[in-house]
């Protein structure tokens, strides 16, 4: 049987921590950026954790 390929779109949008959680980064930082107050700007520069509910799917896109 073939080796499985990682989803290349997975790999570009996810990172796995030293635990084996899955990290990823916020929506809503592409555009119209004008209208977003400094503060909401600033919370959105940092990264966040995928649920525990779509981890499993996100792990089988990645081949983990």
């Amino acid at each position: 049987m073939p080796k499985m390929k990682t989803h290349s779109s997975a790999k570009k949008r996810f990172k796995v921590t030293g635990k084996g959680k899955i990290k990823r980064f916020q929506a809503y930082t592409s555009h119209m950026m004008r209208n977003k107050s400094k503060k909401s700007k600033l919370r959105l520069r940092g990264s966040a954790l995928v649920h525990k509910s779509d981890e499993k799917r996100i792990k089988l896109l990645l081949g983990i």
